[in-house]
């Protein structure tokens, strides 16, 4: 008479409705067998039961060093974000606000070329450098960002704003003002392809817009 093999699942949920059963067979913890996938060789249940613990460990020590990680690189944003909002409270205003954000960022984020345009500017500022050159193609591009741009260069107008725009590779655009109603773009760039990327983080980059745009609306009609 045959004996029906019994059933894997069957055999894994009476181990776990019977936890008392390797305290009953405690010998069967040194004689089963497994395979390693580590070693390849067989290796007691008790062995495999530490490598499977040690994988665990690794990967968290992986998981804490990575959270570490960001949270110093977070820390080091902060910190010149905060060194950049302390520019603009001592700028002198008016026309020389645009130029004291865009300074400040280049200095305190190290980036390579910072760039900025504004319209519906008040009279006194029409002439000014950041009301320049603005096409109606660009206004409704910045209308139509709901959150910052980043990522490479697809031969913007705005990145054509900066200074060396034949050098940029990648990019980022910040819309100035309300989703839809946007007043200004604020533009970055980086000859680095990664640099600004599209997996990139735009929390801060989103304070940086807020800000900007707080610092920059007196300069509007």
């Amino acid at each position: 008479m045959s004996i029906a093999p019994l059933d894997a699942n069957a055999v894994a949920q009476y181990l776990i409705d019977h936890p008392q059963f390797f305290q009953e067979h405690a010998g069967l913890l040194g004689e089963v067998k497994l395979s390693s996938p580590l070693t390849g060789r067989a290796v007691s249940l008790q062995e495999r039961q530490m490598e499977v613990m040690r994988d665990k460990f690794r990967a968290l020590e992986l998981r804490l060093s990575d959270l570490s990680r960001r949270a110093e690189e977070n820390a080091g944003i902060a910190n010149r974000f905060h060194a950049w909002t302390q520019a603009l409270l001592v700028s002198k205003g008016g026309a020389a606000m645009a130029r004291d954000l865009a300074d400040g960022l280049r200095t305190h984020f190290i980036v390579p070329q910072v760039t900025l345009r504004l319209w519906n500017v008040a009279p006194d500022h029409a002439g000014e450098w950041f009301a320049q050159g603005v096409s109606d193609d660009a206004r409704i591009f910045a209308n139509s960002l709901r959150a910052p741009y980043c990522g490479p260069n697809n031969d913007f107008e705005a990145v054509r704003w900066l200074d060396d725009a034949e050098s940029i590779r990648s990019t980022v655009m910040l819309p100035l003002g309300q989703p839809g109603q946007s007043f200004g773009l604020l533009v970055l760039g980086s000859p680095d392809p990664a640099r600004f990327t599209t997996a990139m983080s735009t929390d801060f980059l989103v304070h940086i817009a807020a800000t900007s745009t707080t610092a920059l609306a007196p300069l509007r009609a």
